[in-house]
């Protein structure tokens, strides 16, 4: 059995993503305490300068530390932490304890609409031989359909693409495409967090309520530990 560890971060570990208007060297003091505080060394974590796609890369402890022009990535190696950075989008974090296999999702509204949840979800049972049943789901704090408000324009595509159910007028419900996009391949083992980074109070950054915010993150990695252990 593999043990599986998972953190959101929040604002109080500080801007994670060296894409917005911050200082190198903070960000290399707050990934270094996320690293420290998960168990793992820095210089070790993958990440992604994500552009709202699909485009879906299995790595290694032999890639490259920052993926380009992606936003998903996979890996089934040990002790490699991989990490998707967000500020209201939807970090989907996707686990299959059984073969060893996890999977760090950017799933914005574009990447939504290009299916990125199920294309990923695809892969690791092709690449990797994962059973639906094995693979657990966890959508992090993010945008809820509560304040996600967008052009009649876009909603009409929901509508049109998806369905009208996951529409309220120009509202629409990311999370609930995404739901049904992984469950038309079969998993189940869905988990949403029910913070809304936009309206909450939680600590969380939102491009909605400041477009100058930094981003946090979704962090996953796994061991040889013999004991799931969810953080």
């Amino acid at each position: 059995m593999n043990n599986i560890k998972y953190y959101f971060s929040t604002t109080d570990d500080g801007n994670l993503a060296y894409h917005v208007n911050d200082i190198k060297e903070n960000v290399d003091k707050n990934r270094d305490e996320v690293a420290s505080l998960l168990g793992y060394k820095g210089e070790d974590l993958v990440y992604m300068n994500q552009v709202h796609g699909n485009n879906v890369q299995i790595v290694t402890k032999d890639s490259p530390k920052l993926i380009d022009n992606c936003d998903a990535i996979i890996t089934s190696e040990k002790d490699l932490p991989i990490m998707v950075m967000v500020a209201d989008c939807i970090p989907i974090l996707i686990f299959d304890e059984i073969k060893g296999v996890i999977a760090a999702i950017h799933a914005g509204r574009n990447s939504t609409f290009l299916k990125i949840a199920q294309i990923t979800a695809n892969k690791m049972i092709n690449e990797f031989n994962c059973n639906v049943d094995n693979m657990k789901v966890i959508m992090g704090p993010s945008i809820h359909k509560c304040c996600y408000e967008v052009s009649d324009e876009l909603s009409q595509i929901v509508k049109t693409s998806f369905g009208e159910k996951f529409c309220d007028g120009r509202y629409i419900d990311l999370h609930g495409i995404n739901i049904m996009l992984l469950e038309e391949i079969g998993i189940r083992h869905i988990r949403i967090s029910e913070i809304c980074t936009k309206c909450s109070d939680e600590p969380f950054y939102s491009f909605r309520k400041n477009p100058q915010t930094g981003r946090f993150a979704g962090i996953i990695s796994f061991s040889n530990n013999g004991q799931l252990n969810y953080n």
